[in-house]
């Protein structure tokens, strides 16, 4: 085929430009006329050493673009021949190549791509005689060559156009079965890696699957052997390794499975407790707090507590973090069980304390609280708890609960509009619950008040009312916040629920009415002065910077109370009635002291 198309480049008849010249043997020309005995042309001289170079360099690279460019620098050196344009088969398309020399013309362009492979003259603008040559291999057809030829070429530079030609297209064949090879290693070696990164996904999933299945199976052998709190705890340390921690709404420790438990547990700070729960749960899953994996422990929405593992080096992965969210599931059920228990408890133990409160039958008072394994047997004490930033509710009921159980309190409990009432099994301790509900509320201000002891189950309302004398009394009292008993009012135990308040207040109006009176004519305050110079034991000087006045005014208004009131306030009984008439009004009456 190139042979072909080299010898229409230079076919003529004799004579004409390009023929090859009629010798004579030896290399002498017949003259005109001369007879026709057969001559032979002169024997071409070829640039055999630089051609030989070229076609080493065809070979020597891989890649088609250089081999193009390579062949279209040297196509002058084999005849009078100009390389126009090339093109390489990139993708199914014809592409001018090599990059760096100008495009060819839109006519050539499209003159050779409608060639569709074959061989073909070709109108390059300026120049003669073009063509473009079709380089072919085994694989097909890679690309063109487009040359042109400023004169008619020989039959010898045609053969040599031919070679080079055919050569160069057997370079690409080489540069193109290379460069396959190399994609197709490439995509051996892709395939090959995913197909390790496939086995290996598939073991971890076998790995993980395992595990998931390890950490299922470990917290259903708890739950289905009826195991609480500690025991998913245990198993959750035994699956990680690392230490496990629970801790209530308000951040204190409720248990600790695992080494390095601090002691004594430090105190949580309630604001910042309450802001790093909100920060856990407006994400899903664990969250890290500096050295801890925190999971909140919130059935239905109401968060209860945390659960959390100790990892101050980060080491866990997600092993560790889908047992702890498993864990922490199951924690969350067995503590919504628990806390229902507790719902359903309390409900029956309000129910046995409202009867007992309201007076019921001993014998099914007896049998109702040995139920709930509480012994009215014993000597039992009423305790009224109020908390000022507590609102009355089953949850401060549950908490009141709680610390009387941590203070070894064994109690009934029930609540009412603005407070929480126990029925207590032997006397409380001065200040223990105090104390604890301090702690567990994080404010101070509650007042406990303590009946006298109660034999038997219908003693309980009077006990109830008591209690309630004596929380009133405290908080009356200019130490409102703490625990009060009964037994300890002294004075004023006669003065509480079962008397008439119209025979106190006939009481006080008769011993201090036309104080009242004067002050409320005169804006004064000699009902407070004399109610402070009791409370300070008759000492002037006391009661003189307790109102911040001086001792002569002091004086001044105490012999106004004796000319107003008309009692003597040196005489014994005038001083103790006028004394409980400031008393009754302060603390039953509620006027000013």
């Amino acid at each position: 085929m190139v042979g072909r198309r080299a010898r229409n480049m230079h076919r003529g008849r004799p004579g004409q430009e390009g023929s090859p010249p009629r010798s004579r043997p030896g290399g002498t020309q017949r003259p005109r006329g001369e007879g026709s005995a057969r001559t032979f042309p002169a024997r071409p001289t070829w640039p055999a050493p630089e051609l030989l170079a070229v076609f080493r360099a065809l070979f020597d690279t891989w890649n088609e673009g250089e081999i193009l460019r390579l062949a279209m620098d040297h196509v002058s050196t084999v005849g009078p021949y100009r390389a126009e344009a090339g093109y390489l088969r990139v993708h199914g398309q014809l592409v001018p190549r090599p990059q760096g020399r100008p495009d060819p013309a839109s006519a050539v362009d499209r003159t050779v791509r409608e060639l569709t492979g074959r061989d073909g003259p070709v109108a390059v603008p300026g120049r003669s005689r073009g063509r473009a040559l079709a380089l072919h291999g085994p694989g097909g057809l890679h690309g063109y060559l487009v040359v042109t030829s400023r004169s008619r070429p020989t039959h010898a530079q045609h053969f040599l156009l031919a070679v080079l030609v055919r050569l160069t297209a057997a370079a690409l064949s080489v540069a193109v079965a290379h460069r396959r090879r190399q994609e197709d290693a490439l995509e051996l070696h892709r395939l090959r890696q995913e197909r390790t990164a496939l086995q290996q996904r598939l073991i971890s999933l076998v790995v993980k699957a395992g595990y998931q299945r390890a950490v299922h199976d470990a917290l259903a052998e708890v739950a289905a052997a009826g195991g609480g709190e500690e025991a998913i705890t245990s198993a959750l340390h035994e699956l990680t390794g690392f230490p496990v921690l629970v801790e209530d709404r308000f951040g204190r420790l409720r248990s600790w499975t695992g080494p390095g438990r601090p002691v004594p547990y430090p105190d949580p700070d309630p604001a910042r407790h309450e802001e790093m729960l909100q920060k856990v749960a407006r994400r899903s899953g664990p969250v890290r707090i500096k050295d801890r994996l925190i999971s909140v422990i919130r059935p239905r929405g109401e968060v209860l507590g945390v659960l959390a593992l100790v990892d101050p080096r980060d080491d866990a992965d997600e092993y560790t973090l889908f047992a702890l969210e498993h864990a922490a599931t199951s924690l969350a059920l067995e503590m919504s069980h628990l806390r229902h228990l507790a719902e359903v408890e309390l409900r029956l133990h309000r129910e046995l304390v409202d009867d007992l409160l309201g007076g019921t039958d001993e014998a099914s008072a007896y049998a109702r609280s040995e139920a709930f394994g509480h012994d009215l047997h014993r000597i039992q004490y009423v305790v009224v708890v109020q908390w000022r930033s507590q609102v009355s509710g089953d949850a401060f009921a549950r908490t009141v609960g709680r610390a009387a159980s941590a203070v070894g309190m064994p109690s009934l409990v029930t609540r009412r509009s603005d407070h929480v009432v126990l029925v207590a099994e032997g006397r409380p301790d001065d200040h223990a619950l105090y104390e604890t509900l301090a702690r567990e509320t994080g404010t101070p201000d509650g007042t406990i008040g303590v009946s006298a002891r109660c034999d038997t189950p219908d003693g309980i309302p009077g006990r109830y009312q008591e209690a309630l004398r004596a929380l009133e009394v405290r908080r009356r009292s200019p130490s409102r916040y703490g625990t009060t008993f009964f037994d300890d009012l002294g004075l004023y135990r006669i003065l509480g629920p079962g008397n008439d308040y119209q025979e106190l207040e006939g009481f006080v109006r008769e011993w201090l009415g036309q104080l009242v009176d004067y002050d409320g004519r005169h804006r004064a305050a000699l009902v407070e002065t004399l109610s402070r110079y009791f409370d300070c034991g008759g000492n002037y000087a006391e009661t003189a910077e307790s109102l911040t006045i001086h001792r002569s005014t002091l004086r001044y208004r105490l012999q106004r109370i004796r000319e107003i009131s008309g009692h003597d306030l040196t005489n014994v009984e005038d001083r103790l009635n006028l004394q409980v008439a400031t008393r009754v009004r302060k603390i039953m009456l509620g006027g000013p002291g």
